[in-house]
């Protein structure tokens, strides 16, 4: 459980760098240029002191990080334009965690207690009553029904790629092999990184085709930035990718994914002291109400 902290820690710096790098490169590169500072920096440890792609569990994870973090993600950036932020973390968080637990019981077998999906719940809960929009705080953007869907494939995205993380962990420990976390996020970054690509790529492509016979427009250079405000890029993949991720395969190759993902979908809520104390963002009445019964269920959590 303590590494599922750590994880909402650092997913929640990453964000906030996240919002940072995105106004200087755009959220394509941005994203990419997270993958790729994660894919060299864990490859780098994974190839001399970890298990490099080694290990009967290596399929298991990248194919991970292709659902997770590849198309997972890739249904996450559909939403946010459609739903907006609060929403679609919304519907991220709240269905991963049930989505994930769902499928490791019918999957692997694995079980949890009364106590334990009731304070799961209030975890839940907590999130949704600080995320949920209202009158005074609605969606900075026109919602469209067909986001709900894209917000329910990132969450499916995310739960089942944690349940596929537990199923490497119990391929490998059937096999004598030993996983670290390390090398656990640098196998599924690459999943990851895949997609990113092949998804770059594609757009770059119907872009070119797009453009054919329209008349060229000259662009104006973009404005010139110093060159430290392109550091927000490595932040961002450091502290998400690199140790966010490597967190978080620890978390689930010792514990239930439908207790971690609950302990994870705090993230929203953790953004809110780091976004106050970065960038002077003040907090609503509700969403603190919402983060102290949250953050009640996360504690109690940790003492069943």
């Amino acid at each position: 459980m303590f590494a599922a902290f750590l994880t909402t820690i650092f997913f929640s710096l990453s964000s906030i760098f996240a919002n940072r790098s995105i106004r200087v490169v755009g959220a394509t590169y941005a994203n990419l240029g997270r993958l790729i500072v994660a894919a060299i920096v864990l490859g780098a440890y994974a190839h001399t002191l970890g298990q490099g792609l080694a290990g009967d569990a290596t399929y298991w994870l990248l194919l991970s990080g292709v659902i997770g973090m590849g198309l997972g993600d890739l249904a996450a950036f559909g939403a946010f334009p459609i739903l907006g932020s609060r929403l679609t973390a919304l519907v991220t968080q709240c269905l991963a965690a049930p989505i994930a637990a769902c499928t490791e019981y019918f999957w692997l077998g694995t079980t949890l207690s009364a106590v334990q999906i009731v304070w799961s719940t209030v975890i839940l809960a907590g999130v949704g009553f600080a995320l949920m929009p209202s009158r005074r705080h609605p969606p900075r953007v026109k919602v469209k029904p067909i986001g709900f869907l894209w917000g329910a494939f990132s969450a499916a995205g995310q739960g089942i790629g944690a349940v596929m993380s537990r199923k490497a962990n119990e391929v490998a420990t059937a096999s004598g092999q030993t996983l670290d976390g390390i090398t656990g996020a640098y196998q599924r970054i690459l999943g990851g990184l895949v997609i990113a690509l092949l998804f770059f790529l594609l757009r770059a492509g119907i872009r070119k085709i797009l453009a054919r016979g329209e008349p060229k427009v000259e662009i104006a250079p973009p404005s010139s930035r110093p060159w430290y405000a392109y550091l927000w890029i490595p932040a961002n993949g450091l502290s998400g990718a690199v140790i966010g991720v490597s967190c978080y395969q620890w978390a689930l190759f010792t514990t239930s994914s439908g207790l971690v993902l609950p302990i994870v979908a705090t993230t929203p809520l953790v953004i809110i002291p780091l976004s106050y104390w970065i960038e002077r963002e003040t907090p609503t009445l509700r969403s603190i109400i919402g983060a102290a019964i949250a953050v009640t269920g996360a504690v109690a959590l940790t003492q069943v």
